[in-house]
């Protein structure tokens, strides 16, 4: 478990996930452009879908500025296909069963629930540049206007 959290102008975890059709994604392969990676804790689950859905209706704005939008939680390829379906999400969702890149974000951590310590996704986006650096990281952050804040701070 990672425990540093990730600031500002490092450079972004290198990563290779396979999206919901099981094709690969590399972050490498997306230099050049701006990336905004968001960690959810389940597909299909309400605060989960608020947030999908979101960034959903705020695609157009988003991918006009230059944005690729990426949301990445531990589902398999199946479960995260029929979210993408069930939703009419129209970007990548990664799947991530081992909660290694998590763990890299530093995401992955202790949550309270009812008074219960337990492992688990720390709901968390991250904005990275055409270089690879991060310039937004955006921890414990709420399903629900997340999207909206992360457009104000990126000026979209």
């Amino acid at each position: 478990m990672t425990t540093t959290r990730l600031e500002p102008g490092s450079l972004a975890p290198a990563f290779t996930l396979v999206d919901q059709d099981d094709r690969a994604v590399t972050l490498k392969d997306l230099r050049g452009g701006r990336v905004i990676l968001f960690f959810y804790p389940e597909a299909m689950t309400p605060g989960c879908t608020k947030e999908a859905c979101d960034f959903r209706d705020s695609i157009a704005p988003l991918q006009a500025a230059g944005y690729t939008v990426l949301g990445i939680s531990r589902d398999l390829p199946e479960k995260l296909r029929r979210f993408r379906e069930r939703d009419g999400l129209t970007y990548d969702l990664l799947s991530d069963p081992d909660h290694a890149v998590h763990e890299k974000y530093a995401v992955w951590g202790e949550k309270v629930n009812y008074g219960k310590t337990f492992m688990g996704v720390i709901r968390s986006t991250f904005v990275i540049d055409e270089k690879g650096r991060l310039t937004q990281t955006l921890y414990n952050v709420r399903a629900t206007g997340h999207v909206a804040r992360l457009r104000t701070l990126l000026g979209v």
